[in-house]
């Protein structure tokens, strides 16, 4: 049944306490009126990477049905999302503990508010796995973004990595090369579609405990996403299949800076558990900014 009024779409930016930065993201905090075809039409109006949809609310008051869809599709899961409705939800109902289903599975969240009232969210993904990228795979990807072999680090393997949805991740040898990014539109959106792929995760590594990060979503209709939780939370999951984290570590993920709207994202990854936690913060964008 077709939604009699329009409904009310929030405006956050994820993944930073600045409106003009981050990645920003739709939040309908009432979509129990709408169906799948009108979600899709208002994502894609919204113009955002990916509008979240709460369809149902539990009668604990705290737990939630989102759905998430970009312009051109319904996305399983979708990170920077998930953080921009659970602060406009905490700014609402109150700061504290989160539980959304999704197509994906359960998706628990915290949320605090520092002594500015700027809310932090921070979510627990589904198990994570990750597995190496094969011949064909990675030949097809480095053709389409334009890069050669020699233009990856050896020592962080092409891998595609799940938290919800799979992601490529390709690491870059040098800064210089993740901030020259000019990919074949058509042709990733081909390679990524033939690979169930949600977004190719380009990194380069500064140190062992911070990365830079650029993540490609043609297939969702976008050039690129300023931040990707569920893509830092599959590369949490990476980081922990090659070995590169033996103890629980935090790890600092940079993203969007070479869009102008830089995001800073925090992974938890433990070696001996599979989930990932994603922390960030979320801001509304005035109506001016958006």
């Amino acid at each position: 049944m077709a939604h009699t009024t329009a409904p009310d779409v929030l405006r956050y930016a994820a993944f930073t306490p600045d409106p003009h930065g981050g990645n920003p993201a739709g939040v309908v905090l009432d979509a129990t009126g709408l169906d799948e075809r009108e979600m899709l039409a208002l994502a894609a109006e919204v113009g955002y990477s990916e509008t979240a949809f709460v369809t149902e609310r539990a009668d604990d008051r705290r737990r939630f049905t989102l759905r998430y869809f970009s312009p051109l599709a319904e996305v399983a899961f979708c990170g920077h999302a998930t953080v921009a409705t659970s602060v406009a939800l905490a700014e609402r109902i109150g700061t504290g503990a989160l539980l959304f289903d999704t197509p994906a599975g359960e998706i628990r969240v915290e949320t605090t508010a520092d002594e500015h009232g700027t809310v932090r969210a921070t979510l627990t993904s589904v198990p994570t796995r990750s597995r190496p990228a094969d011949a064909t795979e990675l030949a097809a990807a480095l053709a389409a973004l334009r890069w050669d072999a020699a233009d990856l680090d050896p020592a962080l393997p092409p891998h595609v990595a799940f938290a919800g949805n799979d992601h490529l991740i390709l690491a870059a040898a040098s800064r210089a090369r993740l901030a020259d990014l000019a990919y074949d539109f058509d042709a990733l959106t081909t390679v990524m579609r033939t690979h169930g792929w949600t977004t190719v995760h380009l990194v380069w590594r500064e140190d062992d405990g911070s990365y830079h990060a650029r993540d490609p979503f043609p297939v969702g209709g976008v050039v690129e996403d300023p931040a990707t939780g569920a893509a830092a939370a599959a590369f949490g999951g990476y980081l922990r299949t090659v070995g590169l984290v033996t103890a629980p570590s935090t790890i600092t993920i940079r993203q969007g800076e070479d869009m102008g709207r830089p995001s800073d994202l925090t992974i938890e990854v433990d070696p001996y558990e599979t989930p990932v936690r994603v922390t960030g913060k979320a801001v509304p964008i005035p109506a001016s900014a958006s």
